[in-house]
């Protein structure tokens, strides 16, 4: 990384839409998470009609209410313009994903490694996809997404996407829905970015357990990545630097305390 290293903070987001039986769970394991730095978690609630407003009242973080339910796009937009951190998290209300995996999302930026971290779930490893329709789905828009841009990740719609916050901002999204997390991943390649990816585990859920995916959101998929294209795109490795500010190494990590066994045993 160049340039003066900056105090890591990490900004979790949680967009929360009728999630009773899970956000209390969910907020919890976040608080308790081993990550360096500040943490600040910022919790949307878009417009909740159940008991989810009084549950997320009882954990520390900042929260926000849209009156109106607008999507999980506009509730992540809304904590995009909130966050304080140098960097961001999307994290879902719904317990598929886990919580422990957000410590080895943070070690490849902390160690000067990565600019940009996705949490990338493979089949077969520590996951497991509800039916074959969202694992195929998933597939092909990625390998799509390749196509179109040039790039070779694994898993264009996992949630796990920790990102430098400038970069967020510097994109140009406009979804509201679903499709913003696809605007996001399309966005960080057209501008030259590419994720270093590390395993996540994932429990997906069906539809009778809340699935809000249709099939209507991957034709949007297609529509968001296409109109994304045509933006014009940043050749790999000409990216801006700046939007992805340096941070220094963390004391916990293990990396650190090699580097510094290692020019310990240089100076001797």
């Amino acid at each position: 990384m160049h340039g003066v290293a900056a105090q890591f903070k990490l900004t979790i987001v949680v967009p929360v839409f009728n999630e009773e039986r899970t956000i209390e769970t969910v907020l919890a394991a976040l608080v308790l998470q081993p990550v360096p730095g500040e943490v600040e978690i910022v919790v949307v609630d878009d417009g909740s009609t159940d008991r989810t407003p009084e549950i997320i009242c009882d954990v520390p973080h900042v929260r926000i209410r849209h009156e109106l339910n607008r999507g999980k796009g506009a509730a992540i937009l809304t904590a995009i313009e909130r966050a304080t951190g140098t960097h961001l998290l999307v994290f879902d209300a719904d317990s598929e994903y886990d919580p422990n995996d957000i410590s080895s999302l943070v070690v490849p930026i902390a160690t000067g490694r990565a600019e940009v971290v996705y949490g990338a779930r493979v089949r077969g490893g520590r996951t497991n996809f509800p039916s074959l329709f969202y694992a195929v789905g998933n597939r092909v828009m990625t390998e799509f997404a390749n196509v179109l841009y040039g790039s070779a990740i694994s898993d264009l719609h996992t949630c796990l996407k920790l990102l430098p916050l400038p970069l967020l901002r510097e994109m140009k999204l406009k979804e509201r829905g679903f499709g913003l997390d696809t605007e996001i991943s399309a966005e960080m390649l057209r501008l030259g970015f590419r994720p270093y990816e590390v395993p996540a585990s994932y429990v997906g859920r069906t539809r009778e357990e809340g699935k809000k995916i249709r099939l209507r959101d991957a034709f949007r998929c297609v529509m968001v990545l296409l109109k994304v294209r045509t933006r014009g795109r940043t050749r790999y490795g000409a990216r801006d630097r700046s939007l992805a500010p340096p941070v220094s190494l963390a004391p916990w990590c293990p990396e650190r305390r090699r580097a510094e066994w290692f020019l310990e045993r240089r100076r001797l």
